[in-house]
């Protein structure tokens, strides 16, 4: 059978064939692509030569079609995800993992690469040359190649049993998030909600097969609104506790996957000479151990810890001002925030939504990327794409005229995709078969879907989401390396949240906001009077929103840094953990632990801390965008250069300090979230 994967993509860019392939062809062209490169790098192995090109450049373009083959895989597993592929979902992990381990691992390779490492300053490279063999080095060092071969074997087994547990507790939570669904019959129960969000219910129930009812999932844009605007505490409490529980002694539980996993990662850390996984970690971060990440989060406790109690005293008072209520718990902080909010700023989420029609905030954010780097993005139809949901963009440099990359959006919430929002480097941008190509950028969201009566309003908490992603679809973008495992996102893991983060910040600037925020029916632009608001909210509850960050980044730094066999019961470590950053009595029969997937099935384990550490880069970057101008050329030209464009290639520190002159300024986040 012809297959798409195996052959060379003739769309235009070189865009990837997503209309031709399907799940059954994923195994055959991995076995295929795996015995090439398997042929090849016997070939290499026998060459006796360590210099640089040979050993760096020649390896990665022997691999190149596994790992293109690889992300096309990941990237439909994300975002569409059919039963057909979740099924071969196991194996094609099995088979990546054994392929990654027999090079990781083999001592001929290993060698040659170390050689070359020893002898990199005798070979006059580049900068960028010396970063790629000692980055190559120290993975293939991190992955065991300094092993004696019986812990070669182990450290295999370790690598394969994590790739399909990861998998596991991945797929357990997307399973139990479509599983559940509440289902309102009595209209009287939908006190308080928007017209927009009623009749979003409705589109649901009718599509579940429960027309003349109203239904509510787990998915975000239809639980958030249900939690931020129902008077009906009995059905907040429902949906909250569905959420908090749904891999959580259910029938699809991640309790014991998740501590087989930390069980595996610590092993895995022992065997590399480690005393935790959190200490593996972090050799590869800015905040380099364990103990400057608890510094740096106490620190920031002991700051918003007095913020966050006034916070919750507030919501305290008016819960019982407004409802009697004298037991605030969980499932009513999203409620009363809102009604505080709509007491002290006079304004929700409700007044705004007109203003942020979905394919305005994206024509605005387009035009903050071309003030601020000179891009412009245009639509087109001959790109293929996975599913109608996608656009696609064409983006040029608008001085030059050169192709910059492409760009897909995929903005919509449907069972086949997980929750959240990320962007992806479908294709990264660098070396492939001796040409330097641009790179192809996905971000993915789950946002309000239009209705038959209104187009996709966005809450400013959506609004927000969008800017973060494209902060790092820019970094994607406007890479500008030779070799791609440094371009773009390949980045310490602590400073990939800096481009994302400081672009949330354009959000809360009238100059930004009169680009796009304009009432959907009307056509008026936004108020000053709301834009002042929206600017005051980003203080607004800040103590207990810092609380909340901290408690995810405590409770992953002490999984990934306890000894495994003392953690017998989930829910009792997490309680005990975020003990000091919980202000609100815990719910029985809940944890968020279990379906924390950015620690147990992303790329954040012992590194959820970063997303504070980031907003301490984006603070104090950000200021200095502000005492030049939000688009000030000058700025944006060396944020573009030093930060950008360079991705991996020199020292995240090194790189900040040539952009801002300093070091980051922790006092800044504080000054921007009132809690100096």
């Amino acid at each position: 059978m012809q297959n798409p994967l195996l052959e060379k993509p003739t769309a235009p860019h070189g865009a990837y064939p997503f209309n031709k392939i399907l799940p059954e062809h994923f195994i055959p062209a991995l076995n295929a692509a795996i015995e090439s490169s398997k042929r090849k790098l016997e070939e290499y192995k026998k060459d006796a030569h360590t210099h640089f090109h040979h050993v760096i450049v020649e390896k990665n373009d022997i691999t190149e079609q596994v790992d293109y083959i690889a992300g096309i895989f990941y990237n439909l597993h994300s975002a569409e995800c059919s039963e057909e592929l979740e099924k071969i979902s196991p194996e094609v992990s099995e088979i990546l993992t054994r392929f990654g381990n027999d090079i990781s691992l083999d001592p001929v390779i290993f060698a040659k690469i170390k050689s070359c490492y020893e002898n990199r300053f005798d070979q006059s490279l580049t900068k960028e040359e010396l970063m790629i063999i000692e980055k190559t080095y120290k993975s293939f060092v991190r992955n065991g190649a300094l092993l004696a071969e019986s812990e070669k074997e182990r450290m295999r087994v370790l690598d394969e049993k994590l790739a399909k547990l990861t998998l596991t507790f991945s797929q357990n939570v997307l399973k139990a998030t479509n599983d559940y669904l509440i289902e309102i019959k009595d209209k009287a129960d939908l006190v308080g909600l928007p017209d927009g969000i009623i009749e979003a219910a409705a589109e649901l129930a009718e599509k579940k097969g429960k027309t003349g009812s109203w239904c509510f999932s787990l998915d975000v844009p239809s639980m958030l609104p249900f939690m931020t605007y129902s008077k009906k505490r009995d059905l907040r409490k429902e949906l909250f506790l569905a959420n908090s529980s749904k891999t959580f002694n259910t029938k699809y539980d991640n309790q014991e996957t998740l501590k087989e996993i930390l069980a595996l990662r610590t092993e895995r850390a022992k065997l590399l000479g480690y005393n935790t996984h959190a200490d593996y970690v972090l050799e590869e971060r800015m905040a380099m151990s364990p103990k400057k990440v608890m510094d740096f989060l106490d620190e920031l406790l002991l700051k918003a810890k007095p913020h966050a109690i006034k916070d919750i005293d507030r919501l305290k008072s008016l819960a019982k001002e407004l409802d009697g209520i004298t037991d605030l718990q969980s499932f009513d902080t999203a409620y009363y925030s809102e009604e505080l909010k709509k007491r002290e700023l006079s304004m929700d989420d409700e007044m705004l939504r007109p203003f942020f029609k979905l394919e305005n905030v994206v024509n605005g954010i387009f035009e903050v990327a071309s003030r601020l780097y000179g891009l412009k993005f245009n639509e087109v139809s001959n790109i293929p794409k996975y599913h109608d949901d996608v656009r696609t963009f064409e983006v040029y440099d608008e001085k030059t005229k050169s192709f910059v990359g492409l760009f897909y959006t995929d903005f919509f919430p449907r069972a086949t995709k997980r929750g959240g929002a990320w962007m992806s480097g479908i294709k990264e941008q660098g070396m492939y078969q001796g040409q330097i190509e641009r790179p192809h950028i996905m971000i993915v969201c789950n946002f309000t879907k239009p209705t038959k009566t209104k187009p996709s309003l966005l809450t400013l908490d959506e609004v927000l989401t969008l800017y973060h992603e494209f902060g790092h679809a820019l970094h994607g973008l406007l890479s500008k390396v030779k070799y791609r495992d440094l371009s773009g996102t390949n980045v310490f893991w602590d400073f990939v949240e800096l481009p994302s983060q400081i672009m949330e910040n354009w959000v809360l600037e009238k100059e930004c906001l009169d680009l796009f925020a304009v009432h959907y029916e009307t056509g008026e632009k936004i108020p000053e009077e709301l834009v002042q608001k929206i600017k005051a909210s980003g203080k607004f509850l800040e103590g207990l929103a810092t609380m909340r960050q901290l408690s995810f980044a405590f409770l992953d730094m002490a999984y990934h840094s306890a000894n495994p066999e003392t953690i017998k019961d989930v829910g009792e470590f997490e309680t005990r953990t975020i003990d000091k950053t919980t202000l609100l009595p815990k719910l029985p029969g809940t944890s968020i632990s279990t379906s924390f997937s950015h620690i147990f099935a992303g790329g954040y384990s012992a590194g959820y801390y970063s997303y504070k550490w980031a907003e301490v880069l984006d603070a104090d970057a950000f200021e200095f965008f502000q005492n030049s101008g939000i688009f000030n050329q000058e700025v944006a030209n060396k944020f573009r250069e030093f930060i950008l464009e360079k991705g991996g290639t020199e020292h995240p520190m090194e790189l900040y300090k040539q952009f801002r002159g300093q070091e980051p300024d922790v006092s800044a986040l504080l000054r921007r979230a009132g809690l100096h």
